[in-house]
């Protein structure tokens, strides 16, 4: 009976298909249960290595690091230059040798190394950078012919998918992990003005970068953050969605250096349980609108503070990151739908998406004799706003610059003035007659990050 039974199961083995190198990209849960190889041979070459330098201008001081003197000699030293090496990933989305990283891999290099899978080595110039999105497009010198991968629509993504997370870390060599799909419209304070795709395939410094694909080979987003206490991969990594991967790769081939979003002009926060039930709402859902800007495209869209936005372009939104993600993938020129919630009831407008206007009546002026020579001011409009990240209610007149010996007073781009040797500033010709007006001693109010602050400097 034993040696029935073996032949049996010899007999079951012989009849087992036989493997061949013709291997396809897995098609089923049981292909899929064999392995990933077909799908790494498929999507790997499309992900390359990027090393990347830039100069880093410093000062040798000897009170380098201390935490209390350093605050007072910041330009104290000697000038120095160093370099920065950066290690990173990077993914090929245009056989014309585009490719996509992060901004902090390569926003800011002066020199660009590119490696493939093949060992081929390119160089690469930085076409459109957007440190906000962590976004960086490459283009490769001389490349043609390459393998790239397509992009997937980010909606469509779910939680639980089988997804592969492709890239270099520690600077190993291209490495492959697998896991899901954790999580979706992922954003905190930890992880900045972010919006994210969650997964635990390990993600550890190097992959930032790189690819996170699903079971078709199609990139479902930029590996680019995670959350860890030991430096290493805890299961928790974010990756940008390939949705905003392709709105920057619109812009680019529009022609932009620059990645332009669309202005909402809005301030306000997520709906949460105490809320809703002031408001009406069954359940905390949307974000409720505190404050809107005159020249709010939602503001002329008829929408108010105390409005509960709820869905934005046919997606649901509850955070305002999620907002900001839905508008710039969007992108400037389209009308899209909003729905809100005013005293209970549900209603819609359309909103047409343009980037933040700049005044018609905007003065900007650059001093270049008198005591505050160096000093450059505008008049705040929506245009500096975002430019220069001010609060939406921001008015009056603010640096955009400062130069030669006045750099050593203190002041820096962002300011807002509010007085000089005690005349209070409301518009740019308010400095301008300071400016005339002012001897060697120098009284400056400023608001800086909410704070209101008094320099006092001789020049």
């Amino acid at each position: 009976m034993r040696i029935i039974n073996h032949l049996i199961v010899a007999l079951a083995v012989c009849l087992l298909p036989m493997t061949t190198n013709a291997q396809t990209v897995p098609a089923s849960r049981d292909e899929i249960g064999l392995s990933f190889a077909p799908l790494v041979r498929q999507a790997a070459p499309a992900v390359v290595n990027i090393y990347a330098k830039r100069i880093v201008e410093g000062r040798e001081s000897p009170f380098a690091g201390d935490p209390f003197f350093s605050q007072f000699f910041q330009d104290f030293g000697k000038p120095t230059a160093r370099v920065q090496n950066s290690l990173g990933s990077g993914v090929i989305l245009g056989a014309d040798g585009l490719v996509m990283s992060n901004f902090h891999v390569v926003g800011e290099a002066t020199d660009i190394r590119v490696v493939l899978t093949d060992r081929r080595e390119f160089t690469a110039k930085v076409i459109l950078a957007d440190e906000e999105s962590d976004l960086a497009l490459l283009k490769l010198e001389g490349a043609a012919d390459l393998p790239f991968l397509a992009l997937r629509d980010s909606d469509d993504v779910e939680v639980g998918e089988l997804v592969l997370a492709i890239g270099n870390p520690f600077g190993v060599g291209q490495t492959v992990s697998s896991g899901i799909i954790s999580g979706l419209a992922r954003s905190s304070a930890s992880l900045g003005r972010g919006y994210f795709i969650q997964t635990d395939a390990p993600v550890n410094p190097g992959n930032s970068g790189g690819a996170l694909v699903d079971m078709a080979g199609r990139l479902i987003g930029i590996n680019s953050a995670i959350i860890t206490k030991s430096g290493g991969s805890n299961g928790v990594g974010f990756a940008i969605p390939a949705d905003l991967v392709a709105q920057v790769m619109v812009q680019a081939a529009m022609g932009n250096d620059r990645f332009i979003r669309p202005w909402a002009g809005v301030s306000g926060q997520a709906v949460d349980a105490q809320m809703a039930e002031a408001l009406g709402i069954d359940r905390p859902v949307g974000i409720v609108l505190d404050e809107l800007h005159p020249d709010s495209p939602f503001g002329q869209a008829g929408l108010v503070p105390g409005d509960v936005i709820i869905r934005l372009d046919g997606a649901d939104v509850n955070s305002p990151q999620e907002v900001m993600f839905r508008l710039a993938v969007a992108g400037i020129g389209k009308r899209v739908a909003v729905v809100y919630v005013r005293g209970g009831a549900e209603n819609t407008a359309q909103v047409v998406l343009s980037a933040a206007p700049q005044s018609d009546s905007r003065m900007d002026m650059d001093i270049t004799t008198g005591g505050l020579a160096g000093l450059s001011v505008a008049q705040i409009d929506p245009a500096l706003i975002v430019a220069l990240d001010l609060p939406l209610s921001a008015q009056g007149v603010v640096i955009t610059a400062v130069e030669g010996p006045l750099a050593r007073s203190g002041m820096a781009v962002g300011d807002i003035i509010l007085g000089v040797n005690g005349r209070q500033v409301k518009t740019v010709e308010d400095i301008r007659a300071s400016a005339a007006a002012g001897g060697r001693g120098w009284s400056v109010d400023l608001l800086r990050g909410g704070q209101v602050l008094r320099l006092r400097f001789r020049l």
